[in-house]
């Protein structure tokens, strides 16, 4: 007997339920329910379909040689509710002969999957599971097709690109439809200095219908030489952060995710020195703060860094340097003068066994203080060292700019589209 869990992509979208038990064949109507496929089709044909970020479809295997049992569900991530789905399988992959959840009908080269009466719709965060028994030999994957509505007065137009400026519809304060929460936690620290324990204050970003039934990916954002965990002014409604998640969000955009902004300097007396020690309150203290005390992943696929100035200093030095184990994403804007160049990174990353998602770097070119800096430590990053490969899970983007916040919400912008996808 074959066991497969596959999470399907490219034309898969999603699918979920609870699985109730019901069974039907394959070109029969389902017991109590008085809609066809196709009279289903046909009664939709004029409302537009779509699919989009953060709707996930996955589906469990079993074979036995003679046979297969599938179980697909589709979770559904965003703020809105799909409604009205349909699933088409290719009958040269598959050769069903009954069901449970679904109404099936055939053509002459698909299976058209369609909803129970009571099943017609997934609200957001919930998942839906049906499937279904094959006949026959079954070894490779299966592609389904989803397709599905959302309510006439939808906010999905997702329009971001990795650019040069925020777009006004992604830096436009959102008070109360789909508005994220912010707010600032304490934690107890190790000082580097004396290794005294000691309380420090972070601020953190939740997105918008933050749940604890749903798991969420956390980004770590560090400020620069002298600022501390208000620098991004992530600590009230009026925040650029929190605006741009929630317009990514509710846009469609991406998938939101948890923001941290800590205080980079790992002792109480806020010594310059102490940037350079924060490695170790980050894995010995925050995050394990972080993941106890909010729904996370809690692994380093599911975690970033990234940060301006000195906070890109430390992205570059403690997040690749010392904490790859950590973190799998890395963000540097304007990455400080005492960041690793890349000749250091490349040796650091030698035996580097853990991928590395994607590393993002921004840096005004009119930036006195950090231009030579952070294209010593990046830019050419991608010719030293193999781990990194330009277009792929690396970005280096100079333009006009100098060393301010201009050039930093801009990189917070276009990292937030990249992280986590």
């Amino acid at each position: 007997m074959k066991n497969k869990k596959i999470l399907t992509t490219a034309l898969v979208l999603a699918l979920s339920v609870s699985t109730i038990g019901m069974t039907v064949k394959a070109d029969v109507k389902a017991a109590n329910d008085d809609v066809t496929a196709s009279d289903y089709l046909d009664e939709k044909s004029d409302e537009d379909s779509t699919t989009e970020k953060g709707v996930d479809i996955s589906y469990d295997l079993n074979s036995w040689g003679t046979g297969y049992w599938v179980g697909y569900k589709i979770t559904n991530n965003t703020e809105n509710t799909l409604e009205n789905w349909t699933v088409k399988l290719s009958r040269k992959q598959v050769n069903i002969d009954t069901s449970w959840c679904v109404n099936i009908e055939t053509t002459d080269d698909e299976y058209i999957l369609t909803p129970l009466s009571w099943n017609t719709n997934i609200p957001s965060g919930e998942t839906k599971e049906f499937g279904f028994l094959g006949v026959g030999e079954f070894d490779g994957e299966i592609d389904a097709k989803l397709k599905y509505t959302t309510p006439a007065n939808s906010h999905y137009d997702p329009t971001a690109t990795i650019s040069a400026s925020i777009p006004e519809k992604y830096s436009a304060i959102r008070s109360q439809d789909c508005s994220g929460t912010v707010k600032t936690i304490s934690y107890t620290a190790h000082d580097s200095e004396n290794g005294n324990t000691y309380t420090k204050k972070a601020n953190i970003y939740l997105p918008a219908n933050y749940s604890e039934s749903k798991k969420y990916n956390v980004l770590y954002l560090l400020h620069g030489i002298g600022g501390d965990e208000n620098e991004w002014e992530m600590y009230n409604d009026e925040s650029k952060v929190k605006a741009m998640m929630d317009n990514l969000a509710y846009y469609g955009d991406i998938d939101s995710f948890i923001v941290v902004t800590p205080n980079g300097k790992a002792s109480e007396s806020g010594s310059i020195p102490s940037f350079y020690a924060f490695g170790d309150e980050l894995r010995n203290d925050l995050i394990p703060y972080i993941d106890s005390h909010y729904s996370t992943y809690a692994d380093r696929d599911h975690r970033a860094c990234a940060g301006l100035s000195m906070g890109g200093m430390q992205t570059i030095n403690i997040g690749i340097g010392e904490c790859v184990d950590l973190f799998s994403y890395f963000g540097a804007f304007s990455a400080a003068p005492t960041s690793n160049p890349a000749s250091t990174t490349a040796e650091i990353l030698a035996d580097n066994e853990y991928p590395i998602h994607y590393f993002y770097n921004i840096c005004g070119l009119q930036d006195g203080i950090a231009y030579w800096s952070a294209s010593s430590a990046a830019k050419n990053l991608p010719e030293v060292c193999d781990q990194f490969v330009d277009g792929q899970n690396f970005m280096w983007q100079e333009l006009d700019g100098e060393h301010n916040f201009d050039i930093w919400y801009l990189g917070f912008y276009n990292f937030a589209q990249i992280v986590f996808k």
